[in-house]
């Protein structure tokens, strides 16, 4: 991406759309997303966690069995910090096994691996399937819904509460659809090693060959994931993940009447995001965005770049339209310590800010020597 320089404390960045297919760049009206039969839903985008699309997504819901997104996130920290193995033989409580709902049918004092209980509930939506797992990690249900509550705040899910691991009506039990894009968000970032299981379309245990609850996964190949759940509270919602040319979108449909509506009004906001949205890889993790010049330190210069892969979501065809100002300090000394933050990129669209993000330095920069910093220190007089 050239830049071009306008003075010391401001220099102005224009995105190439040099390579954008006429069809891509030519501008399109952004209408207003369907009109779906839901009391709460939320558009995401994956990578950048922009909104697309909303209505009412803060308000607090009955999350039914989309709770099950958050007792397997749960299950996959404690994979991950090797307190438990996807091996471990789980007995199957009398608890888990009269838990009512949907259920994988295990059977009690029977062993089952902890893998074909994530399984069992991911695929199955098993409410035993759940119990199992939340006893086994945490030794009761009650202590797990704990955990849960404590990964919800990490999260930022600050709307959310959960009194079970199951999504059973529970006074107090509830969540949002924001809360819940962020969680589905988390999943399929932190864990995509287990995320490819929301794609099964069914699993056989005990002789019980189930379909995924998720009929979006047989309707739309770009589907991949991820939950559904029901009660007479919550109504039927859906947590849908899809990716299509590289550009991943979340939606979280909530409180509607029927499967079917669930169903139909989450592919109509997916396939509303993808066909009036696009997102845009700007710059990669510790990819080279500028210069910056640096006083007193052993080199002239030091390298900045973005801590991560830095995306932008913007309507369609508006790319020509996006422009990053870069904002530096007119002087900046050494030392510079690798991953230091020494300027701020502000990228725009039409005047409005998309994002501001820190240029951080690529490579450490020690002091310069004595002759270096008497030296610099005499030009600086002049500037």
């Amino acid at each position: 991406m050239p830049i071009k320089s306008i003075n010391s404390l401001i220099l102005f960045v224009i995105l190439s759309t040099a390579a954008l297919s006429p069809a891509l760049a030519q501008k399109m009206p952004t209408p207003a997303p369907p009109i779906i039969g839901a009391k709460s839903y939320i558009l995401i985008d994956n990578n950048t966690g922009n909104e697309l699309a909303s209505l009412k997504p803060d308000t607090r819901l009955a999350p039914a069995s989309l709770t099950k997104l958050m007792t397997a996130y749960a299950v996959f920290v404690a994979l991950k910090e090797g307190q438990i193995s996807l091996e471990d033989q789980v007995t199957v409580s009398e608890k888990a096994w009269r838990t009512p709902g949907s259920r994988m049918f295990i059977e009690v004092d029977t062993q089952v691996s902890v893998e074909e209980l994530l399984l069992g509930m991911i695929v199955q939506s098993g409410n035993d399937a759940s119990v199992a797992l939340a006893e086994h990690v945490a030794g009761t249900e009650s202590v797990f819904a704990q955990m849960m509550n404590q990964y919800a705040v990490a999260l930022g899910m600050h709307s959310s509460q959960f009194q079970n691991s199951t999504g059973l009506p529970s006074e107090n039990h509830y969540s949002t659809a924001r809360d819940l894009a962020t969680l589905a968000q988390a999943i399929i970032n932190e864990f995509p090693i287990y995320y490819r299981w929301y794609s099964l379309k069914e699993y056989e245990y005990n002789g019980i060959l189930q379909p995924n609850r998720n009929a979006l996964l047989f309707r739309d190949d770009s589907v991949d994931g991820m939950k559904t759940g029901s009660t007479d509270e919550a109504g039927y919602c859906l947590v849908s993940s899809a990716e299509r040319d590289g550009m991943r979108i979340i939606s979280v449909v909530m409180g509607t009447a029927s499967a079917k509506a669930r169903i139909d009004g989450s592919h109509a906001l997916l396939n509303y995001g993808f066909r009036f949205f696009e997102t845009r890889l700007l710059y990669r993790a510790s990819e080279k965005v500028a210069d910056a010049r640096i006083w007193k330190a052993q080199k002239e210069t030091t390298e900045l770049g973005v801590a991560a892969d830095l995306y932008i979501t913007i309507p369609r065809g508006s790319f020509d339209d996006v422009e990053s100002v870069l904002h530096m300090p007119a002087i900046i000394e050494g030392p510079v310590a690798m991953g230091q933050p020494l300027a701020n990129l502000e990228v725009t669209l039409n005047g409005d800010t998309l994002i501001n993000e820190p240029l951080r330095a690529l490579e450490e920069n020690p002091a310069g020597s004595l002759w270096q910093r008497t030296k610099d220190g005499v030009q600086l007089w002049f500037e």
